[in-house]
């Protein structure tokens, strides 16, 4: 799309106005009866002292001789309205799909530019909860996006590895577990004896004096304590690999909270070295007052670090590993002040990088019966949440066409995709309550009904099969034909609008979009009953369609099923 505007903006001259200003001032018209492009004629006015319907006139009349694909200019109202030809149009994007396959949008513009994309973040010994949902396939939809534009994505899960809780955790495992249960129970077992932990502590306080002891010993590198510390880590990431698999997403990156315990010193020398660590009631802080934040609090009065002073390692540390040209973190937004904080503390360093810093972030995600609290053992399980939604596939499919070949394994692909498209079809900083009759909704703007659109053009290539006669473009040279042409033609700009916004429900919207515009062609046009030459133009349509739907898809995370 941005070629054409290209062209429109080179051959309309106007003193005083520039191609720039130009290609921001054009449009794409919402009724096709307008053109496929449009320039409002209202902002030139004052420049050029005439009346909008006089430029828009006067320009027309100039045109007489438009560049493909343009047709044919109309002046109206003020607009002038541009119309392509649709049959050169529907050439030139269906053939490129053709040859390209799934490499159709993908680009080299990010070749030699790193970025650190830091997502999921999930905390050791605690389990892998519907909150963690967003920050999982938003970053991994990222991730697969900025690799499809060339860049270097480097995936991160900083893990919450470090803390009190382990030390609770050993004295919970010494009172009231044992290794079998463990290894035999996992997650589920860790969430138990952390809620009874807290249930306990409630009456004996000195189960904290006891956690607090077992931490120091992790701290000091004592052998017992560390090899339950690491038995917790290994469980727990035992298990969310296999979430991890379900949802397509992999990091390049482990480094977590405990990665940085060495690295904290340099940054707090640094800090000292600059004059930007202040005591305060025996805390160090940087004063941000001038910048209209409250102090970033950098070490505590009993001398324990936070998140910010590992977050200022982190940054440091990324930095000088991968060079990055930016660094994004897929957090939620409650944390908005706390990356102000550590962005502007990096600034203040001199940090020039620091702008290349960006919080990514994201509304919360909850079920329809409410919150959740790890501590009481009020949690809701994604594994839960994603079995719940592939036993609800199963049953609609089973329904729908019950002679349905590995109904199984399309359960997995419906159920699991329409929880990742329920997420990224929404912009990200949007609160969901999570439901399972919206989401798997197969008639809706819903994962379901992306993939049945797809299956359905698979069934009719099936049905064309081989046609090797030259296709007769002119054959979806009308309003349905044009609708969907256009759209395939925006695949490579929504990509880099996804990524120029760290909006990953561009995509997902786009190909609610596609399917429409796909199924309105579908209703009004015959395909596999027309003369050869009109079928290869419509099933390279059709054929188009399936191929940016599963790659779009698979930039989600989701799987595409052959059949429904």
């Amino acid at each position: 799309m941005n070629d054409k505007k290209q062209i429109l903006a080179s051959i309309l001259q106007f003193d005083g106005v520039s191609k720039q200003e130009l290609l921001e001032m054009i449009t794409v018209p919402t009724d096709a009866k307008n053109g496929d492009y449009s320039l409002p004629c209202f902002r030139l006015a004052k420049t050029l002292r005439k009346s909008p319907v006089q430029i828009a006139g006067d320009a027309a009349d100039r045109l007489t001789c438009l560049p493909p694909p343009f047709k044919k200019v109309e002046a109206v109202n003020g607009y002038l309205n541009f119309f392509v030809d649709g049959t050169l149009c529907a050439e030139k994007v269906l053939t490129e799909i053709s040859e390209k396959g799934s490499e159709y949008g993908t680009s080299k513009e990010g070749e030699g530019k790193a970025i650190c994309i830091d997502y999921s973040s999930i905390n050791i010994a605690k389990p892998f909860h519907i909150g963690h949902l967003c920050t999982t396939v938003i970053g991994g939809s990222l991730y697969k996006i900025y690799q499809k534009l060339g860049y270097n994505a480097i995936g991160i899960n900083h893990l919450g590895d470090w803390g009190t809780q382990f030390g609770k955790l050993i004295v919970a495992f010494k009172k009231w577990s044992s290794e079998e249960e463990l290894q035999e129970k996992g997650m589920t077992e860790l969430t138990r004896i952390y809620v009874q932990y807290h249930t306990e502590a409630e009456s004996d306080p000195t189960l904290d004096d006891q956690a607090r002891a077992w931490f120091k010993k992790i701290e000091d590198g004592d052998k017992e304590a560390l090899r339950l510390y690491n038995l917790f880590k290994e469980i727990t990431l035992r298990e969310v690999q296999k979430t991890y698999k379900r949802l397509k997403i992999s990091f390049d990156s482990y480094n977590g909270e405990a990665f940085y315990n060495d690295k904290m010193q340099p940054v707090l020398d640094e800090l000292e070295q600059k004059g930007l660590l202040v005591e305060d009631r025996g805390a160090k802080i940087v004063d941000l007052s001038e910048e209209g934040m409250p102090p970033c609090l950098i070490v505590k009065a009993d001398g324990a670090t936070l998140y910010a002073t590992r977050d200022l390692a982190a940054a440091l540390y990324r930095k000088a590993t991968y060079d990055f040209y930016k660094s994004l973190y897929v957090v939620a937004y409650q944390q908005n002040l706390h990356f102000r904080q550590v962005f502007k503390v990096l600034e203040k360093m001199g940090k020039d990088w620091a702008k290349d810093c960006v919080h990514v972030a994201f509304g919360m995600v909850s079920m329809e019966s409410g919150a959740m609290s790890t501590r009481k053992g009020k949690v809701i399980y994604l594994e839960d949440v994603l079995n719940k939604a592939v036993e609800r596939s199963l049953e609609i499919i089973t329904e729908k066409n019950p002679d349905l070949e590995s109904k199984e394994q399309t359960a997995e692909m419906v159920g699991v995709g329409a929880v990742i498209f329920s997420v990224l079809y929404n912009n990200r900083i949007k609160d969901i309550v999570f439901s399972y009759d919206k989401v798997l909704n197969f008639d809706g703007e819903t994962g379901p009904y992306v993939q049945y659109t797809n299956a359905r053009c698979i069934s009719v290539l099936n049905k064309v099969g081989e046609c090797t006669v030259k296709p007769d473009f002119s054959a979806v040279d009308n309003d349905e034909g044009k609708a969907v042409v256009s759209l395939l033609e925006r695949f490579p700009d929504v990509l880099r609008e996804a990524v120029d916004k760290y909006e990953p429900c561009f995509v997902g919207r786009f190909l609610v979009d596609l399917c429409k515009a796909y199924n309105r062609f579908y209703l009004v046009h015959r395909i596999t009953s027309e003369p050869d030459a009109i079928k290869k133009a419509r099933a390279m349509l059709t054929d188009a369609v399936h191929i940016v739907i599963e790659e779009g898809l698979r930039l989600m995370g989701i799987d595409a099923p052959k059949k429904m």
